[in-house]
């Protein structure tokens, strides 16, 4: 964050001061709201959560070296105290950012957020210095956590911005008011707590509202293949580019395709030149990601070539999402359990089946380890069941549906859409599908996890990749097991 002095902080957040000695010092370190993570310099953001109060520790925070505490009441120790911390961190947040005046991006859609995001700071961050959303954060506690990140050298300020229901975007970019403003796409993600795809599109579309005029330089980006969002530029005052595999896309791909590993390739092209882009990624759903992260770079200066060499570097930076280890028995493990919806599960199978031609070739199958997607509300048995048919129809080899009814209904589509025998079986849960799959996994197989982040899906990846170092589960007659 950038340097302030606690009079500063507690006029930026309206509170008044408690037990401070001398209120010119400053807080030079980060905003942190876990005690753990104090340094010297942090300013402690005391949240009363419903197991543990952070004013409990205070003053463990000071005396690990935090200047001051952002709480509700007196703590004894030096504090700023304000009616309600979840919004004093808010009002701070605005008020860095009015003082930086970086630019501030912000994008949202029901799939690939964070994605999108981890390859648009990679992009950014060549043209210069650039702070972006760490993992998830990207709700009312974790997007002004990580604005606070910023300090006077930050240019770019990349935030996801997540949604529970209408209003919570129009909220977030009250806190920081973004110039660009880039929406992905609107799927099923959410549609149990939301009603339909409509009222998804309403509350993703709070987004360009919220940017300024194109004369003041506002620039909404909307997929142009999704035409809930393409509608949006009906909402927005900003100037509007569009992504997509459409040809009336400003920013747009050409000739794709994945090759054996499941990683696109395609020709990149703009009003400004062209140039071909070879993705580390893995899925072809990710060619739309790249999309959107280039229309945003390109509105900040960056050459389309340079824009492609970068795309071709750019790796994930969050942890469980198309994450693939190779283990050195030849299993491939792709661990993509951090979170699932329709859209992304489908886009997950299908990068299975592209990486499934490579492993085929070596005697090798495609396992789908699959679980629940949460929050689908009355759509929810239609939706496992079409996933599970979906499995089917790109054959893949073994699907393993773990959990209870949700997993019953991946099975189920799986075998109405004719998978029986030992292609699909359903278990109980996250351990049971450790057994099965560590004991008939094999060389060349490529094993997806993939489901809500509520199921806990990681600790089979995570299993079956220790396992691999272990010798355990080869496949291969006389493996200790």
């Amino acid at each position: 964050m950038i340097p302030l002095t606690l009079t500063e902080v507690a006029r930026a957040v309206g509170g008044s001061t408690h037990d401070i000695p001398d209120s010119a010092v400053r807080v030079t370190g980060p905003v942190v709201i876990d005690s753990r993570e104090v340094v010297p310099g942090a300013l402690f953001v005391a949240f009363a959560g419903e197991h543990v109060d952070g004013h409990d520790f205070a003053a463990r925070a000071v005396a690990d070296g935090a200047v001051a505490v952002l709480a509700t009441r007196p703590v004894g120790v030096p504090a700023i105290v304000v009616d309600d911390v979840q919004a004093a961190l808010g009002r701070l947040a605005r008020h860095v950012i009015e003082r930086l005046g970086a630019t501030v991006v912000a994008l949202t859609g029901s799939a690939g957020k964070t994605s999108t995001k981890d390859v648009l700071a990679q992009l950014l961050g060549k043209l210069a210095p650039t702070v972006w959303t760490p993992g998830s954060l990207n709700n009312e506690i974790g997007l002004p956590l990580t604005a606070l990140r910023a300090d006077e050298h930050t240019r770019h300020l990349v935030l996801e911005m997540g949604a529970r229901g209408i209003g919570h975007i129009r909220y977030l970019t009250g806190l920081t008011p973004p110039r660009i403003g880039l929406v992905l796409n609107v799927g099923s993600a959410h549609i149990g707590e939301f009603g339909g795809r409509e009222q998804i599109a309403l509350a993703k579309g709070e987004l360009v509202e919220a940017l300024p005029a194109a004369e003041a330089g506002g620039v909404a980006v909307l997929n142009a293949d999704d035409p809930l969002v393409s509608a949006m530029r009906t909402r927005t005052k900003a100037r509007v580019v569009t992504f997509g595999e459409s040809p009336e896309a400003d920013v747009r791909a050409e000739n794709v395709s994945l090759n054996d590993r499941g990683q696109a390739h395609f020709t990149l092209r703009a009003p400004t030149g062209c140039a071909d882009v070879t993705l580390r990624l893995y899925g072809e759903h990710h060619v739309s990601n790249a999309l959107a992260a280039a229309a945003v770079a390109r509105e900040l200066g960056m050459p389309v070539g340079e824009i492609a060499a970068a795309l071709s570097t750019a790796g994930p930076l969050s942890h469980w999402r198309m994450e693939v280890t190779e283990r050195p028995d030849g299993v491939t493990v792709v661990n993509d359990a951090y979170n699932a919806n329709p859209e992304s599960m489908r886009a997950a199978l299908r990068a299975l089946a592209a990486m499934g031609r490579s492993a085929r070739s070596r005697g090798g199958r495609t396992w789908a380890v699959l679980g629940k997607m949460a929050e689908l509300g009355g759509q929810s048995l239609t939706e496992h069941d079409a996933v599970g048919r979906l499995a089917v129809r790109l054959n893949v080899s073994k699907l393993v549906a773990v959990g209870g009814t949700e997993a019953a209904w991946l099975q189920m589509g799986a075998y109405n859409e004719g998978s029986w025998g030992e292609e699909s079986v359903h278990v109980s849960d996250a351990e049971a599908a450790i057994d099965l799959v560590r004991n008939e996994v094999r060389p060349g197989d490529v094993v997806l996890v993939k489901a809500s982040r509520s199921v806990g899906l990681e600790s089979v990846a995570l299993a079956l990749i220790e396992a691999g170092t272990e010798g355990i589960g080869t496949g291969i007659e006389g493996a200790a097991r």
